[in-house]
Order: C-alpha cells, then structure tokens, then sequence
C-alpha cells in the first residue's frame, strides 16, 4: 500500500508539474508588447542614429541589444494623423484622421481655463465608433492591455477615448492641446479628470514686464509641482507591475520631446555644463526658456533614463525576455526657432530647414528612428533596411501574439524581419496631408515621389532616387517619366475621398 501510495503521489505531482508548466509555457507563447512613441523626436536625434550632442545610452542600448531600422517611416508629419494610422492600421489615404485640424467647432477649445471650466471643450475629433483598434483586437484575444501619454484621437464624453477604443486603462492627456505644457492642471486617469497641484500659464504668456531674462526666478512660473512625465510614468511601471502575471500591451505615448521646453533641472543643468552659456529664448511661442538648447536636450536624456527604467522593471519581473519592445518617433523634429536643429542636426542624414521636418512629407518629415528589442527573438546588434511604416504596426503586433487579422489593413506585418525570416515588401508607401498647403508622398523601392502645393493645383510629382539623394535635392522625373507613370498609378489607387470634409485636398478628388 506505501509504495503504491508513493507511486500515486509521485505521479500525481509529475502530472500537476507538466500542466502548470504547459500553462506558463502557453503563456510565453503570446509575448508582452510595448510601444515606445516620442513626439518630435528627429531621425538623428538618438546616439545610434548619429547624433553627437545628446546622450541617450539606454535606447543606444535597446538599439545594440536588438534590431535598429533605416527605412522607417511614420503614417504622416503630425501628432494626430500618425497616430490614427498606428491605432487603425490604414494608411493617409484611408484612415479617419488625416490632419490635427482642431474641432473649434464647439467653442473656445484653445483656452485653457475655458478646457479646465468644460471638459468637452478639449480633445481631438473622434474616430468613428465602428474603426476597430489594434488595441480591441489584442484586448479581445486575452491581453491587458495600457495607454500612457497623449491621445489625440477623440475627445472627453465621446465613444473614442482610449477606454472605449480597446484599452484598459489611460493615465495621461487626452488633448494634444492640453499637452502644450508639462505641468497641466490636470490629466485624465480612464475617464476621470486627476487633478493636479498647477495652475494656468497660457501659452502665449511671456515672462513678466520688467523681469532679466538671464535670472532663473524669472521662468519660475514655466516649472510648477507635479511634472506630467513623471507622473505618467510611473502608471507606466505600475500598469506593467500589475500585469506580470498576464500578457499586456502598453502603449506608451510621451509627449517628449515636443514643446514648450520644460525639462527635469537635473538633466538641464548636466546639459548647461556641457553646452555652456547660451541666448535665452524669451517668445511667446509655447513658453521662454533661459537655456534652450539645454533644456531640449535634458528632455530627451530624461525620456531616454525612463526607456531604461521601463527595461529594469521588466527584468525585475522576468518579463524582460518575453517582451518585444518598439522605440519610434510620431514624426520628424519640430521646426520652431526655439529648438535649434542646426546645432543638434535634428534630422541626421537628412534636410534640417523650415520646410522639410515636422509638417512635410519629405524624409525629414516622416521618416523616423525605429528600435525593436526582443531577447532571444531579435539577434542583437542587428539592423534591417525594411521599407516599413506604423500601419504595419497593427498586423505586426497581431503576428506576434499570434492573432488572426479580423479584417483587410494597408500594412504588412515586419515580425518575420524581427527574426530573421523572409519579409513581404509593400508596392509602395503612400502619404497625404490637407495641411502645408496640401501634400503628397509616395515611396517605391528606391524611389520617392512628392507633389506639393496642392490645394493650389494639380502639381508635377517630383522624383527622387533616395539610394543616391536622401537629400531630396535632384528631381529625376524628366529622365524617368516610366517610373513617374506607375507612381501616378499609386497615387490614384491609394487615395480614399476622407469621411471628414475638413480633410479633404479639393484637386485630388
């Protein structure tokens, strides 16, 4: 009977040891997903993308321990769009959101204080409630998943808030309006406002009459109590902490390093020993900074010391190796004067001038740093040439929890590029933009297309081969009119007529 009993027993634990291991191992099956968005982060504003000023070792570390990508490109030049085209997997010429054209139709919706008196003055137009997220399909298929940082895609008291667009929770500004100052009155914690301990600065608001400009005491008013990226950051590791135990997406969308230049003083005065005295910027453009060129560089040290915090926590659940983690930009760098682009060469390899960053369908404009990190998946130290964009985002992150795509996206899933096997190529990347005058891009293999000025006219598509012209300097499109012909094809095929008339390029249509 003893030996029997101990034979039961033994097998009985070795059957209990083989299922609760089957279910840890079904578990790993499905890896975590977090995606890292900067705003207005430059092509060449990451030491591993060239640049020499700003120091950002733990996303150069990120890059070294996994994959960095040349031909990454955001769905569009601004906040709003490229995050519709993230979040839907469809590309400008069919996403909802194509510009960041702000809902005034419902009154004073610049006004802080009018925001802060009438919730639904803030937010962005909303998605419309049958567009179907990347964050709905992963949430549906057992996935907890998160949203920190900035919205943009729908405003409060509608159906396209974050928590009604697939995530579970959402700690951060709902209003890309709202997210013109660090220290906001208030964020949104799901669909509750979080007040915080600031008052209203308004945007246009100088430093006081009479006031020295090179004395710190007199942007005391610009650097309040409760900084917005910590706070959101640190729901950002609670939201991973809470979740060990569960596969989770987050999707975290700071707003660094966008203006007005408010940064943590640590970092700035690293910077200010580094850089040496400087001009201060007193404007009324966003906020007057007595070190500019500092304080945007502390911004995007600080970013960087919360990627390697983000990468700590998850070592310090063991989730590290079982999560994909991707680092890009929204767009390409702003171009207002208080950023010096110049000195920081912002854009890298390419144009840094008024017209080709942030708001452009040039290289400058939308093509963007992408690191992706995934132990034992991704072989470290690695790169790829891929010709992608965030509407592969959506198919990529289904392939990767091993999720059947509900319905038709313009992307391509790029995991089988993360590990090393072989990659569908899109025909081509399509862009427009109702804005800048009305623009439009496309890019086919080495070549790129660009018509500008179209609000005006049905204008010459210029060409570029970017395999020689990064640059975008020498126009081909007399000496190639075949390939001219087929990007023309491209062209018409790719554009939707928008649902939103706000939208719409009148000589497309």
């Amino acid at each position: 009977m003893k030996k029997s009993a101990q034979l039961f027993f033994k097998s009985f634990f070795f059957i209990l040891i083989i299922i609760l291991y089957g279910c840890e191992d079904s578990k790993l099956k499905q890896p975590n997903i977090i995606y890292i968005l900067a705003d207005d982060l430059g092509y060449g504003e990451i030491g591993v993308y060239g640049q020499k000023l700003i120091e950002t070792p733990n996303i150069d570390k990120l890059a070294n321990s996994g994959m960095l990508f040349t031909n990454h490109y955001s769905g569009a030049p601004v906040c709003a769009p490229a995050r519709s085209v993230l979040m839907t997997g469809m590309h400008m010429g069919n996403t909802h959101i194509r510009a960041n054209g702000e809902w005034s139709e419902r009154g004073d919706v610049w006004s802080f204080k009018a925001m802060l008196d009438d919730p639904s003055l803030e937010g962005q137009r909303p998605l419309l409630d049958s567009i179907v997220t990347v964050a709905n399909v992963l949430q549906e298929n057992g996935y907890k998943t998160g949203m920190v940082g900035k919205w943009g895609l729908g405003a409060p008291m509608t159906n396209s808030i974050p928590n009604k667009k697939g995530f579970d929770f959402f700690y951060g500004y709902n209003c890309q309006r709202q997210a013109h100052t660090y220290y906001p009155t208030h964020l949104w914690k799901n669909e509750e406002r979080h007040l915080l301990d600031n008052y209203i600065v308004t945007k246009q608001e100088g430093i006081d009459e009479n006031a020295d400009p090179k004395d710190d005491i007199s942007y005391l008013k610009y650097n309040q109590k409760d900084y917005a990226p910590d706070l959101m950051h640190r729901e950002a590791l609670d939201f991973i902490d809470r979740n060990k135990d569960e596969n989770f997406f987050l999707y975290y969308a700071s707003p660094i390093p966008h203006l007005p230049l408010q940064g943590p003083q640590k970092w700035v005065d690293y910077y200010l020993e580094k850089f040496g005295s400087e001009e201060p910027y007193t404007g009324k453009s966003y906020f007057p900074n007595k070190n500019p060129r500092a304080t945007y560089a502390a911004m995007i040290s600080y970013l960087d010391e919360q990627v390697g915090e983000l990468v700590a926590k998850l070592k310090e659940i063991g989730e590290y190796e079982n999560t994909l983690i991707i680092f890009t930009s929204d767009n390409g760098p702003t171009h207002v004067p208080q950023v010096d682009t110049k000195f920081f060469n912002s854009t890298g390899i390419f144009v840094n001038s008024r017209n080709t960053m942030k708001g452009s369908v040039n290289e400058g404009g939308v093509r963007v740093p992408m690191i992706a990190s995934w132990p034992n998946e991704i072989k470290e130290g690695s790169s790829s040439d891929h010709i992608s964009a965030f509407y592969d985002f959506f198919e990529t992150a289904l392939d990767v929890a091993n999720i059947k795509t509900p319905f038709p996206t313009d992307g391509i899933s790029f995991y089988p590029t993360l590990i090393g096997a072989d990659q569908n190529q899109h025909d081509y990347l399509y862009w427009e933009y109702p804005a800048s005058g009305g623009l439009q891009a496309i890019r086919m293999g080495k070549w790129k297309g660009l018509k500008k000025n179209l609000f005006k006219e049905k204008s010459k598509l210029q060409l570029f081969d970017l395999s020689k012209d990064v640059k975008e300097l020498n126009d081909l499109s007399e000496e190639f009119p075949e390939i001219i012909s087929i990007l023309e094809g491209y062209l018409r095929e790719a554009h939707t007529t928008p649902y939103l008339d706000n939208f719409r390029i009148p000589s497309l249509e």
